[in-house]
């Protein structure tokens, strides 16, 4: 693209992302706790605010955590083999082992996230976006593997103050344009402003919450759930309200001539609170006090709506409300089961961006095998919640009872990285080899010890 073409693709792309900005930082603010407000009536006093601005219950953040820390990518394997594909250092010099979670964790929240990869030296640059600072542009949003175009957005602070950083993505090069913070005035960036990739595609991966076959656009763990937090927030205004106002037992008081104030309006003649005591010399003069409000209601109502939130987005209550009470294997196992399907689609549905992701950048280092090997996978690491004494019963079983050979299966022991299985494999080919030397020298040993010992004597007639 010329000068004029990039500028004029730089404004129309920043159309487009104008209409779901206002989505995305909708979903944005609601993760950070600013929520919509609860009905406030007219001349509210600052009592009825403050309690108003402690009604938040920030779920939502929970429930995008509970599914990003099941999500872990620990190794990249072509076909038939148990090392990691070349591409794996590409993954390891670029931190991705620590970055890989920001990429998991805005796909989750907002329904997409990208991953753009440069050719560099020594290795190809990968780096992650949130869709809030990339959009990209399809042909067919739905089955097309590559975007047309891309577009990166930020705000950069200088020493003359902040200006608008723009670079348009395309199949040949990155161009970057600088302007206004309001996106006018702009144009190419100096002479370096366009930086050629020669990769034949647009660089730009994208990572799916979901799979949308009718081009409706993504969606992601948080959009769902507004409403639900929405209710939930409302709740526990309601219980703070009771708790403060109604949940103190209110005292009444007969036989008494209220006092005057300066004005001649009649005064409340105590004030109410939880240290007073009321006195009264007038021997006619009744006190009582109305029962306290039962807030039993109002934490079951708060309970259901977060068993509702947890029923919706697949996440086991004991996550949310911190109940967990002696449950067997077979019950944790029976209440991570949804959990479980909805971390084995995002692997799914990850695991084919990252390794698109990797391919390409065995493509931008100049590896033409690695970008055409269609047939390498991620590999995950095992989260799920199971005793380490029950899992390797059932690996032992596995060994003996089916074959399998025993270094397959120890990277399906919890917690162990391919780091660890690596070191072991090590391990036991160097014990193997020492085993076989030992063996070597105790055979080349033993005719000499058979020839070194005398021969037996025959036994003496009597």
């Amino acid at each position: 693209m010329s000068a004029d073409e990039a500028t004029l693709m730089a404004r129309r792309l920043l159309k487009l992302r104008e209409d779901e900005q206002a989505r995305l930082d909708r979903i944005a603010a609601y993760m950070c706790g600013e929520h919509s407000s609860v009905y406030v009536p007219a001349g509210a006093r600052a009592e009825y605010r403050w309690l108003m601005d402690r009604a938040k219950v920030k779920i939502l953040p929970l429930i995008v955590t509970v599914v990003a820390q099941n999500l872990y990518v620990d190794g990249y394997r072509p076909r038939g083999s148990d090392d990691n594909a070349e591409p794996w250092a590409v993954w390891q010099a670029n931190r991705l082992d620590a970055r890989q979670h920001g990429v998991h964790r805005a796909a989750l929240t907002y329904g997409a996230a990208y991953a753009v990869v440069m050719p560099g030296k020594p290795v190809p640059v990968i780096t992650p976006f949130s869709p809030r600072r990339m959009t990209a542009l399809y042909a067919d949003p739905v089955n097309d593997e590559w975007p047309l175009y891309a577009i990166e957005d930020r705000v950069e602070n200088t020493a003359k103050g902040q200006r608008r950083v723009i670079r348009i993505y395309d199949d040949q090069a990155r161009y970057t344009l600088a302007g206004q913070v309001d996106g006018s005035q702009l144009k190419l960036d100096g002479d370096g402003a366009i930086q050629s990739h020669n990769l034949g595609v647009c660089p730009v991966v994208r990572f799916v919450n979901t799979d949308d076959l009718d081009g409706d656009g993504v969606l992601g763990e948080v959009e769902p759930l507004i409403d639900a937090q929405d209710q939930l927030n409302m709740t526990t205004f309601n219980l703070l309200m009771a708790q403060q106002y109604a949940a103190f037992r209110q005292r009444w008081v007969t036989g008494m001539a209220p006092p005057i104030d300066s004005n001649g309006n009649p005064m409340e003649p105590f004030r109410a609170r939880v240290d007073g005591l009321f006195v009264a010399e007038d021997a006619d003069t009744k006190f009582g006090e109305f029962g306290a409000t039962d807030l039993k209601g109002y934490l079951d109502s708060r309970e259901s709506t977060i068993q509702h939130i947890a029923t919706l987005s697949q996440v086991p209550p004991y996550h949310l409300l911190g109940k967990l009470v002696n449950l067997s294997a077979e019950a944790l196992a029976a209440a991570r089961d949804g959990l479980d399907r909805k971390v084995g689609e995002r692997e799914s549905l990850f695991g084919e961006a990252w390794e698109q992701t990797l391919r390409l950048a065995g493509l931008a280092a100049g590896d033409k095998a690695a970008w055409e090997d269609t047939a390498a996978q991620v590999v995950w690491r095992d989260t799920s919640a199971r005793s380490l004494a029950q899992t390797v019963d059932a690996l032992g079983k596995l060994v003996t009872m089916l074959g399998v050979p025993p270094q397959e299966l120890w990277e399906k022991i919890p917690g162990v990285t391919q780091t660890d299985v690596g070191r072991w494999k090590l391990a036991a080919h160097e014990g193997d080899a020492m085993n076989r030397l030992n063996g070597i020298i105790e055979k080349q040993m033993q005719p000499a010890a058979i020839s070194q010992v005398p021969a037996a004597r025959p036994a003496s007639v009597a």
